[in-house]
C-alpha cells in the first residue's frame, strides 16, 4: 500500500528491513526490491491508468529513457564494489535531506502546478539526467527512481505532491522492470532464495500497491507531504539504530547528507516550471 499511495516504493521498505531487521544480505534485498516492485508498481500503475489519475507523460517516457543506462551502471558496475553500509546510507541522506526541504516548503505558501506548463530541451534534459540518478540508485538499492522523480517534479518543476505521485509509482514500474530482467537474464542472480521471497510477496502486492495508488487519490495534498515525510523519518532513525556506526561512516554520511540537501535547495530556487 505504501507503494503505490507514496512515492516512496515498496523497496524502500523492503529493503530497509531485509537489511536492517532480517539481516537479508544487501545483495538479495536489492534484486527482491527490484523483482517485486516489477510485479506491484506495474498493478498500480494500471490502476493509476484505469481510474484516470492525470499523469505528465512526457516526463515519465524522458526519465524512464535516462533511467534504462542508470539501471545498468549501479547494477552491474557500482553495485559489485561499494560497501554496503555506504550504500545503505547513501539512500538514507539522500532521502533524509529531501525530507528536509519539503517539509521546510509545506511550512509556507507556495504556488501549486498541476501541470508541467512548457516542454522544451531544458525540461528533457533534466529530466533525462533524473532517469540516470534514479537509475543508478536503483540499481544500487532496488529503490530510489520513484523518489528522485517525485524530488525533481515537486522542486524542479513546482508540482503539487499528490500530481506527483501516481508519476513517481508509474515510474518505478518501469525501471524495476528493466532491473528485473538484467538481474534474471544477464546478471544470474535471481535465484533462491530471493525467488521464494518473491513467490511468497507477490500475492500480497498485486492486491496492495493498487490498493495504495486508489488510495492515495482520496488523499489531500499535505497528507501526501507528512505521510512522505514520515517514512523517510523512519527510514532514517532505523539505519542509525540498526547500523553499526563508525567515524568514517558518520563523516561519509554527513557529506553525503549535505550533498544532497544543497543539490534539493538548488532545484527549489531555480524551479523552471513558473
Amino acid at each position: 500500500m505504501i507503494a503505490g499511495a507514496t512515492s516512496m516504493g515498496g523497496g524502500a521498505v523492503a529493503f530497509p528491513v531485509f537489511t536492517k531487521v532480517l539481516q537479508v544480505p544487501p545483495h538479495e534485498a536489492k534484486v527482491f526490491s527490484l523483482a517485486i516492485q516489477s510485479v506491484g508498481m506495474t498493478a498500480a500503475s494500471l490502476t493509476i491508468v484505469a481510474i484516470k489519475t492525470k499523469v505528465e507523460w512526457r516526463f515519465i517516457r524522458w526519465v524512464s529513457l535516462g533511467g534504462i543506462p542508470g539501471i545498468i551502471l549501479g547494477s552491474v558496475f557500482l553495485a559489485p564494489i561499494l560497501p554496503p553500509d555506504a550504500i545503505k546510507f547513501s539512500f538514507t541522506m539522500m532521502t533524509a535531506s529531501f525530507a528536509v526541504v519539503l517539509f521546510a516548503l509545506n511550512r509556507k505558501k507556495r504556488k501549486l502546478n498541476f501541470t508541467i506548463h512548457s516542454w522544451g530541451k531544458r525540461e528533457q534534459s533534466f529530466s533525462l539526467f533524473a532517469g540516470l540518478w534514479g537509475g543508478i540508485v536503483s540499481g544500487l538499492v532496488g529503490s530510489g527512481m520513484d523518489i528522485v522523480g517525485f524530488s525533481v517534479m515537486v522542486l524542479l518543476f513546482g508540482l503539487c505532491e499528490k500530481i506527483s505521485t501516481p508519476n513517481s509509482v508509474i515510474l518505478m514500474a518501469i525501471n524495476p522492470v528493466v532491473g528485473f530482467i538484467i538481474h534474471q537474464y544477464f546478471v544470474g542472480d535471481f535465484v533462491e532464495p530471493v525467488t521464494n521471497y518473491w513467490l511468497a510477496a507477490v500475492p500480497v502486492v498485486v492486491v496492495g500497491a493498487p490498493a495504495g495508488a486508489i488510495l492515495c487519490s482520496f488523499m489531500k495534498r499535505k497528507t501526501v507531504a507528512r505521510i512522505l515525510i514520515g517514512l523517510i523519518l523512519n527510514e532514517s532513525v532505523s539505519s542509525f539504530k540498526l547500523i553499526p556506526l563508525n567515524t568514517e561512516l558518520l563523516l561519509y554520511s554527513f557529506l553525503i547528507f549535505a550533498m544532497f540537501l544543497s543539490i534539493y535547495y538548488w532545484m527549489y530556487k531555480n524551479q523552471i516550471n513558473v
